[in-house]
């Protein structure tokens, strides 16, 4: 994974023209840059904590969720590290932090805040860094955290041998990142939901950026990962071929099925969705020849559509909303 500020430059022109957020406008200079990712990275922590807690009672595995998204320093270059940290208001030290606290969360309950460095959490001290992989020891944090008691105290070790005592909210299994990238685009592994800058700043308002996010989570509530491998696709190569290409079609739609819902439960515009992904399709310097492994835009369009309608029915009808696929998750075959 390139460090990020390597694909940072890329971003300004693009953000500049799409974001709708006045609080992460665009600034000259490499540190206008890094308040331009941290204020995206933000909207990401907010929307994330919203999505998946709000969905929790639909979610059969879940996690504490406290309202943050990790940093770390050394994701920056050396050179450009300072004008990062400055822009996060974090120490200038080899340590993790916090890059996004949300609002009305457990972790700003708890007075943690953009820049919090974290030593330890529940004792257990962060490992040590990674040259290999800047992202390694964030990863180590959210496993570990993850893993606590949704209904127990986090004790986190902060500035000045403090201790901070979060108490997490039960939510969806997921954590979220903001990559660094100008290209629009997202994915999820089962754990995780990685956001590019490129997408987050594509989206008109936290609606759009919502259904966005809202399809990757969709992709780890339905285990589409695990399924995937168990159906023994194929990664590499062939993955646009055959039946490895129409199985990775199937969860895609799945996702924008389940997406719907998601932002519907979360007390979003289930309309969002259709919104966003008419505005994707329609997007300049999209590939000539889309991927075989996902829906074409206008099928997309049209079958979030449909079940914006179905939400719409059932709200009209005095029924509980209950989305499609959570209670029968077969084979992929």
């Amino acid at each position: 994974m390139p460090r990020a500020v390597r694909l940072l430059l890329p971003i300004l022109t693009a953000f500049a023209a799409s974001t709708a957020t006045p609080a992460v406008a665009a600034t000259p200079g490499p540190a206008g840059l890094y308040d331009q990712l941290a204020g995206l990275e933000a909207r990401v922590a907010a929307i994330g904590f919203r999505l998946t807690t709000a969905n929790a009672a639909w979610c059969t595995a879940q996690q504490p969720q406290f309202g943050w998204i990790w940093g770390d320093p050394r994701l920056y270059d050396e050179s450009r590290r300072p004008a990062a940290l400055a822009a996060y208001a974090a120490p200038d030290a080899d340590t993790p932090y916090l890059a996004a606290v949300a609002p009305d969360t457990p972790a700003a309950r708890a007075d943690l805040h953009r820049g919090t460095p974290v030593f330890a959490i529940d004792g257990i001290p962060v490992p040590p860094a990674d040259d290999a992989d800047p992202f390694a020891r964030i990863a180590v944090l959210e496993t570990q955290a993850a893993a606590l008691p949704v209904d127990a105290p986090a004790a986190l070790t902060i500035a000045d041998g403090r201790h901070a005592a979060v108490v997490p909210v039960a939510g969806c299994v997921s954590d979220f990142r903001v990559e660094a990238a100008d290209r629009p685009a997202g994915g999820a592994d089962g754990r995780l939901v990685r956001i590019s800058a490129g997408l987050a700043s594509f989206a008109t308002d936290d609606a759009e950026l919502a259904a966005a996010v809202a399809h990757e989570l969709a992709h780890n509530i339905l285990r589409h990962r695990a399924r995937l491998d168990a159906a023994g696709v194929d990664r590499g190569l062939f993955k646009e071929l055959g039946r490895s290409a129409r199985l990775f079609r199937q969860t895609e739609a799945e996702a924008d099925r389940l997406s719907v819902w998601l932002l519907a439960g979360a007390g979003y515009d289930p309309e969002a969705a259709a919104r966003f992904w008419r505005k994707f399709g329609g997007r300049k310097g999209r590939p000539l020849f889309p991927a075989l492994t996902h829906p074409g835009w206008r099928d997309r369009v049209a079958s979030v559509e449909r079940e914006a309608a179905a939400i719409a029915a059932a709200r009209a009808a005095g029924e509980p909303l209950h989305p499609p696929l959570i209670d029968d998750m077969p084979p992929l075959e």
